[in-house]
């Protein structure tokens, strides 16, 4: 494993750390401030640090507790200044309603060093869904 890839790991262990606690600041530490990011809700994309702070900032505060946040699959390639991740993550928890959450999702990730740093560019997180119904599956597990 190239010290590239060490420190692409190191950075997405760190991530789900952050998402666990909820950490706004630490969380948009790892993020460009040109992320684009696609995520499982409305609308096709976050453009931006401020849209993404926003949708992180009322994501975090929909959670009671901790987010759980276990990377699974994790492969990495990576060269001198970009690098590319995917991976499946199971989030858990339990919502402010009480609901308890318990689910793997499907990640892909495009990081850009910047100096001694890599940051994320691009996210996608994504759920299978069943074409028939037209719903997201979401009792996949690895």
């Amino acid at each position: 494993m190239t010290s590239a890839e060490t420190q692409i790991r190191a950075l997405l262990d760190s991530r789900s750390a952050a998402m666990g606690d909820k950490d706004i600041e630490w969380v948009m530490s790892l993020y460009s401030p040109d992320i684009v990011y696609f995520d499982l809700v409305p609308p096709l994309q976050y453009a931006g640090s401020s849209a993404l702070r926003e949708r992180f900032s009322d994501w975090f505060g929909r959670w009671t507790g901790p987010i759980g946040q276990e990377l699974g699959d994790l492969k990495v390639i990576a060269g001198d200044t970009v690098a590319a991740a995917w991976m499946l993550i199971r989030a858990s928890g339990t919502l402010k309603t009480g609901q308890d959450v318990d689910y793997w999702v499907r990640v892909s990730n495009s990081f850009q060093r910047s100096g001694d740093s890599w940051f994320i560019m691009h996210e996608h997180v994504s759920l299978p869904v069943n074409m028939q119904t037209r719903t997201a599956v979401m009792d996949l597990a690895p």
